[in-house]
Formats: C-alpha cells, structure tokens, sequence
C-alpha cells in the first residue's frame, strides 16, 4: 500500500508540472498559435488527429473497463474457464478494418496538405529567397531583387539571420545545405522542411500579421543545433519595398562617422574578417553576411545585442557555439581591437524597418 501511495504521488506531481510547463512559451515560437497559412495547415492537423486519438482512447478505456468488471475472477468460480474466442472472423475483422480507416483519416488529409504546402508551380508570380543552412546559422539570399544600378544582373539582396518577408503574400523557399542536414522549421506561421546538401527542397511560407517570428533548426546538426536559431520579420508590402530599396541603396564603403567605428571598419578588413564576411555587395558569403548587423535583436542568433557580448562572441566564437565554423579562421583579437570591431558592426543599419519596428506593430 505503501509503495502504491508513493507512485501515485509522483503521478500526481508529474501532472502538475506538465499543467504549468503547457504555460510556458512565447506567442512567436509556438505552433499552437497559428498567424501562417503553414501553421494555420498544421493546427488543422494536429486537431485532427488528437480528436481521433482521444476517441480511440476513449473507446479503448471503455471496452477495459467493462472487460475488467463484467470478466474480473468472482468468488467460487476459481477454476471456471470462459468461452474462448479465438479465430472469431467479426471480431478479427473489426479490430483490423477500424485501425485502417482511422489511418486513411488522417492520412489523406496529411498528404493533401504536404502537396499544398510543397507546390511551387506559381513561384515566378511571387517572391523566392534562396535559403542556405550552414553550422550554425542561416541565410538568406532573395532572387527577385535585381541591383537598382543595372550593372549586375547577378545581385540580390542578401541577408544573414534576419528574414525580412511582406505580409499575405506567398513567399518561396528555395532550400539547400552546405554541411550536414537541417531542418527549417518558424513554428508560428509554416510547418518544418528538411534542408539537404545533395538537393534543394522548395516550400512556401505567408505571414498574416506583421511581427518576428522565431525560427529553429528542427534537425540535430551538431553540438550547437539546439543554438542555430534565427528570426522571420514579417512587415508590410510597403515596409517590405521600403527596406529592400534601403538595403540596395546601402554603400559598404562609407566611412562611420565616429572615429572608433572608423578604426573598427580598418581592423575589420586588416583581421580578414571581409574575407568571409559581406557588408553590402563587398566581400564572401562564406560567412553570415553583416549588412544590417546593427538591427539584429540576437548577436550569433541567441547573444542579447550588447557590446560585451558582441566583443565575447569575436574573441572567443567556441564558447558561445561549440563547433562553429569561425573559430580559429581568422588572427588573433584583442579586447580592444574587438571592441572597436563592435562599435562598426553595432552602427551598420541601412533601414529604419527592422526586427524592433515590425515588434511594435
């Protein structure tokens, strides 16, 4: 009695911390709160099967229950032994047909939704984006965006770890690996797909309101996976044409106005960090690209934007994200050389339309 009365206990405190856990979370990282046609489509989903699944658990606790009373082993028929109904065609055929249907239930609308959601047979009517996961960080490179100047048919806008998207419009993803698999996943508004190095996966993904979204990498990619996350800033078609203008219009090659962000501008191109880095079209995609850097809500997408940490993630990249690609690929920085380094980064904002006005609306 004792031992029963200690595991009931423990159910019971295990209910209560899975009641208070469901609690927890954010608005703009969470599939339940749908503000997407993608997560719109995996709400339905997922209703749809916990009503079936409820129904099948419901039917089974019965059938227990009554089995558990109406054939429980009564006083004085300790040696009787009941009908046996084994080889009954009925019940066989029940118990198999069932299953089957409440598969096919869940099935085809399931399928339905993965071609709904996959096709791209009117990507050239909207906007595509190119989307490259690296270890351990993302980005993002927009197709229809040609270069203002005419000169480069080649240049598009391009952008690390900040996507910035119009609202109630389809937007294609074009999707590729350049390591290992990922998996792209922004809960709130599109459903998961995986990202492969051998080939490239197209979804769509429409936000209905303005907002950030926070996006994961759903796949294990490597010691610092649970680390590669990244934002969707959803603005409106205007906001959107604005900030794509400014981002054109950006010139990597304006001096900063204060002389400790001018230092920082020649350390960044003395150290190498130009040879992996872009600011604008100047310098390697090898690396995230740093154009609007000063906007960024997240430093290494998870660092809060202060300057100690910013001066924490380029002098000592592993600590913050084990196994990332940059440690060690560039010389030695001091404190003080990161600082100023910082001090350039933190000024790069080309638009005023950024994650912190699109949080506001």
């Amino acid at each position: 009695m004792k031992g029963w009365m200690g595991k009931l206990k423990v159910f019971f405190l295990l209910s209560i911390v899975t009641f208070f856990l469901a609690g927890c979370g954010k608005d703009n990282l969470t599939a339940l709160v749908p503000k997407g046609f993608g997560a719109q489509e995996s709400m339905k989903l997922i209703i749809l099967t916990t009503v079936v699944m409820t129904l099948v658990f419901i039917v089974v606790l019965i059938l227990f229950i009554v089995v558990l009373l109406r054939y429980r082993r009564k006083k004085g028929q300790e040696d009787y032994i009941p009908k046996q109904v084994e080889g009954n065609k009925t019940l066989e055929t029940v118990w198999t047909v069932i299953p089957i249907i409440l598969v096919l239930i869940m099935a085809i609308p399931t399928v339905i939704s993965t071609f709904v959601l996959a096709d791209d047979s009117k990507s050239k009517d909207h906007l595509n984006i190119e989307v490259k996961g690296n270890q351990y960080w993302w980005h993002f490179k927009y197709r229809d965006e040609e270069d203002p100047t005419g000169k480069d048919k080649n240049y598009s806008i391009q952008t690390s770890q900040d996507l910035y998207i119009p609202t109630g419009e389809k937007v294609y993803l074009h999707m590729k690996s350049n390591d290992v698999i990922h998996s792209f996943w922004v809960p709130s508004i599109s459903g998961k797909m995986d990202v492969n190095p051998e080939n490239e996966n197209t979804m769509y993904i429409e936000a209905y309101e303005e907002g950030v979204y926070w996006g994961k990498c759903a796949e294990l990619c490597g010691p610092s996976h649970s680390l590669m996350d990244f934002k969707v800033i959803a603005v409106s078609p205007d906001e959107y044409d604005k900030w794509a203008k400014d981002m054109q219009d950006f010139e990597p090659k304006q001096k900063p106005e204060e002389k400790v962000a001018q230092e920082g501008k020649e350390l960044f191109e003395s150290k190498s960090c130009i040879a992996c880095h872009a600011i604008g079209n100047e310098g390697s995609d090898t690396g995230p690209n740093l154009t609007d850097f000063g906007n960024r809500t997240k430093y290494a997408g998870v660092l809060d934007p202060e300057k100690d940490n910013l001066v924490k993630w380029i002098t000592d990249p592993e600590s913050v994200k084990p196994g990332n690609e940059m440690t060690g690929k560039y010389p030695e920085v001091s404190d003080e050389e990161a600082g100023k380094i910082a001090e350039y980064l933190m000024q790069l904002k080309p638009s005023d339309v950024s994650p912190k006005s699109a949080s506001k609306n």
